[in-house]
């Protein structure tokens, strides 16, 4: 029975790979694709600063899209190799979320409160994420 769980969970990694991978391409042809529509139709409406700031800022968050489903796809590798997951992993993409998040955010629309929120989240996860490296760093030494 335990044999068959392993297949069977091997199978379900499989192809939650190959559809991760999938998922990875289409975004990454749709981000071409729009890049390639934005500067052929929009690129002569861009008149001031703020428009730039807002088209860049698109720009980066798809980019980041495609890196945050790299960065699914490498701990579903790491979890296939070794059956474990790596938590610094995991928290580089919590990381990358929230900071695609934070592109994203009107700061016109969103409180302080929202703000200081989405603050504390960031350095919740960038000091587990140094207490992580920390600690590996301690044990190869």
């Amino acid at each position: 029975m335990d044999r068959v769980m392993r297949l069977i969970e091997r199978g379900i990694l499989h192809a939650a790979q190959v559809l991760l991978v999938l998922v990875i391409i289409v975004a990454l042809y749709q981000l071409w694709y729009l890049f390639v529509v934005a500067i052929r139709d929009h690129v002569t409406d861009i008149r001031s600063i703020p428009m730039l700031t807002e088209a860049v800022q698109r720009g980066f968050a798809g980019v980041l899209l495609v890196v945050l489903g790299l960065e699914l796809l490498e701990t579903l590798r790491v979890y296939f190799a070794h059956h474990r997951v790596r938590l610094e992993i995991i928290l580089v993409v919590a990381i990358i979320a929230v900071a695609r998040h934070v592109i994203n955010l009107d700061f016109h629309a969103v409180s302080g409160a929202e703000v200081a929120g989405i603050a504390a989240l960031i350095l919740a996860l960038t000091g587990g994420y140094f207490l992580v490296q920390k600690s590996a760093g301690d044990r190869a030494a």
